[in-house]
């Protein structure tokens, strides 16, 4: 009788799959194409310390594999979520007996180096700097804020990028080359579901290939189409970490989208990071600043829109009240654009910040009291109400000695239109108020 732990266990279709040379690699040509840095470092048997950043499923512990294997180098890899400070120690002991004993090189890959903390990225900085250990991190993070200054000196970034739509095609090419998908065809409609699905993670589709090619052995199918695909899988959500650089980015881009005056564009980044799984609450909360920041006085109504969406998605929560901040973020790329008052208030605070105290002049005090009356407190102010234009032209409100900063200068657009005819008109009238003295 078999023993059944003498069998080995059956490899999932993406590890089944997995690149052996460059050449054999889908996407990133922009490193690993006809001169390009890999490629190079490859063909010239020069290994040097890197860090791979991409998302999920873009081949970064498949390029540090092919890489020690073209560099003859010994490979050994931890995971930054399951090893420490003693298994950095443990490795640098074997490449330096790999390295006394036979003269072979070691290449480190830490997977989810963003995951270590200092201490942790310290431990093999000096091995890295003598030459001892070719070093390669893995993350999807953003390194300039999760790898310490020190690494990242001594290790070339490489930007890794999601599969296009073409690339993970040619991966569907190529799991249906090697016999994996042998009896069942794709039509054109449900490969594009299963790349859509995918969102640009290789590691997804093949994984999706694989749950679609046992559905078809259970159910004897041998053709797989939309319907077929709405039966066997679960819609994923596209790729959205709330935490990490994809948030940043997306709200990024939805500022931005409203800023440009662009409501198409904004609203695919509001229902994209909603799909996602981004908390309503918060973007309502953007929105609102959006409102102030970017629009401001030239359309005052766009922060009532803001305010209501808010208000309206705490009355309905989800998904009824996601139509209001759809809405409001339609209103908000729409309405007319102006900084100034954003630009004004930060100005101000610049200036007050680095300023002294300065003496609120006597004639706009307050004089409560019979001895404020006798210094003077409120003496000469001039009551706006009772002045022409309920202006009191020539009266000046800032502290004795400061000139008109002119932090507040109102766009010719929307309502600051008016708001900066007005304030011409007035200016005049200060004029000729000086003329009269």
């Amino acid at each position: 009788m078999d023993d059944l732990f003498q069998h080995e266990p059956r490899k999932p279709l993406a590890e089944a799959l997995r690149p052996g040379s460059l050449d054999e690699v889908v996407g990133q040509a922009h490193l690993i194409g006809p001169g390009k840095p890999l490629r190079l470092a490859v063909e010239s048997r020069t290994p040097h310390s890197m860090i791979l950043w991409g998302p999920p499923g873009v081949g970064k512990t498949t390029l540090a594999r092919i890489l020690a294997r073209s560099f003859d180098a010994e490979f050994i890899p931890l995971s930054a979520v399951f090893s420490g400070v003693k298994d950095i120690r443990e490795a640098v002991e074997r490449a330096q007996a790999l390295l006394a004993q036979s003269g072979r090189h070691t290449i480190l890959f830490v997977d989810e180096v963003h995951r270590f903390n200092k201490a942790q990225q310290d431990a093999f900085l000096p091995y890295v700097e003598s030459g001892l250990l070719t070093f390669i991190g893995a993350t999807t993070e953003n390194p300039s804020f999760e790898v310490n200054s020190a690494l990242l000196s001594r290790a070339q970034v490489y930007v890794l990028h999601s599969l296009s739509d073409e690339e993970m095609r040619q991966l569907i090419g190529r799991a249906r080359d090697s016999g994996t998908l042998a009896g069942l065809s794709f039509d054109a409609a449900a490969e594009s579901i299963l790349i859509g699905y995918a969102d640009g993670d290789a590691r997804r589709l093949l994984n999706l290939l694989e749950q679609v090619r046992t559905a078809a052995q259970v159910r004897g199918a041998t053709t797989v189409d939309a319907a077929f695909l709405g039966e066997v899988l679960t819609l994923n959500a596209r790729r959205f970490d709330k935490g990490g650089d994809a948030f940043y980015d997306q709200i990024s881009a939805l500022h931005k989208s409203v800023r440009g005056s662009h409501p198409d564009a904004a609203l695919y980044w509001l229902t994209r990071m909603l799909d996602g799984g981004a908390d309503p609450r918060y973007l309502a909360r953007r929105l609102i600043r959006m409102a102030w920041e970017d629009i401001g006085l030239a359309d005052p109504r766009a922060a009532e829109v803001a305010m209501n969406a808010a208000d309206t998605y705490e009355r309905l929560g989800s998904p009824e009240g996601e139509l209001a901040l759809g809405q409001a973020v339609i209103y908000l790329a729409v309405a007319a654009k102006s900084n100034a008052g954003y630009n004004a208030y930060n100005e101000a605070r610049a200036f007050v910040k680095k300023d002294r105290s300065r003496e609120v002049p006597v004639h706009l005090r307050n004089a409560p009291t019979r001895l404020m009356k006798e210094l003077g407190y409120g003496k000469a102010y001039r009551y706006a109400h009772d002045e022409p234009h309920a202006y009191a032209a020539g009266e000046t409100y800032l502290p004795d000695g400061m000139e008109e900063p002119g932090w507040y200068r109102p766009v010719p657009r929307g309502m600051e239109l008016k708001i900066s005819e007005k304030l011409a008109f007035l200016r005049q009238l200060d004029a000729q108020a000086k003329q009269q003295e």
